[in-house]
């Protein structure tokens, strides 16, 4: 086990407090009786076992229902993809998820990959296809959020094959995760709190300035685009949904979307690794797709449905908030790099109807595809950490620099 008892514990406590924090954005809060869903991805991994332990002792002493999920391992993915024989298979969803989801109060997912290229020779499309079947749950959940009667969190555990892939010894890699989600502190949550606090001050300017503006403007090496914030937006972050999150993102009016998008830093996804993608935007759809690898895999992807290939998510990472540094081959780390110049990172794919204004639970459909939020069963978020500046055009015909330097300015 890489985690002391006592480092999983104050874990733990992050966790809940990212799922009361990711609640209480919604309006919401945790009742008796609520029921939280523990999803482990490796019930292999001891420290994924015994942080669910905690997590579960924790939950019943909050007078709450703690569901223990097991999700399959890779060698049973893998066998899912390869033993099929048709569609019905491919798309089955079991009796009760929708019932279950239904009355889901809150989901703590821990992640402990113990593969990440085992899907690397299944057809992508076979896995769009069984992604785009449970994207129905994802919208149950959806509206669940922002009703205020759902919130959830997620965390990483260190495994040896996270260490291969970034190139880390295990104890450098457990280490960052230790360092990223605060938990060197003595009293972890109360640096969220103060980190949190920090961001509502950034998000207060950014809100008061994107009102304003026709356009956002992102450069680097190699990024030029625009990307249109849309109208009754705001910028979210620091929210308890990912530990750690120190990103401030939203969600633009994908219609907006032109110019040309570059990763830099490689993406685990489905098994496969995607490396060096460039993606050119017009009137707001992925035009063309390049990559150094992988580049067949984005093009099914990115054709899953008719949301795919449009952005669902613009974000921005600030150094002095982020204390991640190294390439650790998974999103929820690599899309909150700080390094020397932090990172932005677009999604494309589903949006976050959090991102308006207004209260999400009154949107319609309708209201959603009017304001450009993005629908897809994809959301998939693609990093670029090289220096860059980003202005905000506004519609009076001003400029002003938003960030600059890895800082929100």
């Amino acid at each position: 086990m890489v985690f002391d008892d006592k480092t999983l514990e104050k874990y733990a406590d992050v966790l809940l407090w990212g799922l009361k924090t990711a609640r209480g954005a919604s309006k919401g809060k945790y009742e008796k009786g609520d029921i939280i869903s523990v999803a482990v991805e490796n019930f292999l991994d001891p420290s994924s076992m015994k942080l669910a332990e905690f997590l579960m002792a924790k939950i019943l002493m909050k007078g709450m229902h703690p569901i223990i999920d097991f999700l399959k391992p890779p060698t049973m993915e893998l066998c899912f993809y390869k033993n099929i024989i048709d569609n019905i298979q491919l798309k089955f969803v079991s009796p009760g998820r929708k019932e279950f989801c239904k009355n889901l109060n809150g989901r703590i997912f821990i992640m402990a990959p113990g593969s990440l290229t085992h899907l690397k020779e299944v057809d992508s499309s076979k896995i769009a296809e069984s992604i785009k079947s449970a994207k129905f749950i994802r919208d149950i959940l959806s509206r669940r959020e922002e009703k205020g009667l759902y919130g959830w969190t997620l965390c990483l555990l260190p495994t040896q094959e996270l260490a291969k892939h970034s190139g880390l010894s295990i104890d450098k890699y457990a280490e960052q995760i230790i360092k990223a989600c605060l938990l060197d502190d003595n009293d972890p949550i109360k640096k969220w709190e103060e980190l949190k606090s920090s961001s509502e001050e950034i998000k207060k300017r950014l809100n008061s300035i994107t009102v304003k503006t026709g356009k956002l403007r992102v450069e680097s090496d190699n990024i030029d685009m625009l990307i249109t914030p849309g109208k009754k937006r705001q910028w979210l972050g620091v929210s308890g949904h990912n530990i750690p999150s120190p990103e401030i993102f939203t969600s633009p009016d994908w219609r907006g979307t032109q110019g040309v998008y570059f990763a830099d830093q490689p993406s685990y996804r489905s098994g496969n690794l995607v490396k060096g993608v460039r993606l050119s935007f017009k009137d707001g759809r992925v035009a063309t797709v390049k990559a150094e690898e992988g580049e067949d895999f984005i093009k099914k992807q990115l054709a899953m449905d008719d949301g795919a290939g449009k952005i669902g998510e613009f974000s921005l990472t600030d150094i002095r908030f982020s204390r991640i540094d190294k390439f650790m081959a998974n999103t929820l780390f690599d899309e909150n790099f700080g390094g020397k110049h932090g990172n932005c990172h677009i999604a494309v794919g589903s949006a976050y109807t959090q991102a308006y204004s207004g209260n999400p639970a009154d949107l319609t459909k309708k209201e959603k595809k009017n304001l450009g939020f993005n629908d897809s069963s994809l959301h998939w978020d693609l990093v670029n950490s090289e220096p860059k500046k980003v202005t905000a055009y506004l519609i009076s015909g001003k400029k002003i620099v938003v960030y600059e330097n890895g800082k929100f300015v």
